[in-house]
């Protein structure tokens, strides 16, 4: 026979069971969707590498066309000065005025090349008029933080 204090023990138990089973389940629903939200953040950061991975080719593709074009256009630019791409005309020019895509901000600088006694490139030496070093930079704001990806090549006067 029950008594009137023993069901209130087992009602005391069955309201502790489900506080236990909704805590469970509340802390189940926070972890996955904690799980979800930094898969965004990382898929959407993959993204934006592969983004700036392509913008980085498309701006070494654009100088090299600028020096077949005409080495003018590359050695009468001015070095450690910023220049930026753009599309016009049906070709790519170089200008000092700041131009993004999208979230990204591409700049391309262009330094001097030196050779040693080898005709080898060097960081010093010989001054080589006819090679430059380009540095291409790709930078986007993302949570806050920003984050670059650069490359470096040498371009020649290889048709004079």
């Amino acid at each position: 026979m029950k008594t009137v204090g023993s069901l209130e023990k087992l009602r005391g138990f069955m309201m502790v069971e489900i506080l236990i089973v909704i805590s469970i389940i509340v802390v189940s629903v926070l972890a996955a969707l904690a799980v979800a939200q930094k898969s965004i953040y990382l898929s959407r950061q993959s993204l934006h590498q592969s983004q700036a991975a392509f913008l980085l080719e498309e701006g070494a593709e654009a100088v090299r066309i600028a020096r077949d074009n005409a080495w003018v256009n590359v050695s009468s630019l001015n070095l450690s000065t910023d220049y930026y791409l753009s599309f016009s005309g049906g070709t790519w020019t170089l200008s000092t005025s700041p131009s993004g895509i999208d979230i990204f901000t591409r700049k391309i600088i262009f330094s001097s090349a030196y050779r040693d006694a080898n005709e080898d490139l060097i960081s010093s030496g010989a001054l080589d008029s006819q090679t430059r070093l380009a540095t291409i930079d790709v930078s986007w704001l993302e949570g806050g933080q920003t984050f670059s990806k650069t490359i470096q090549f040498y371009l020649a006067d290889i048709f004079s």
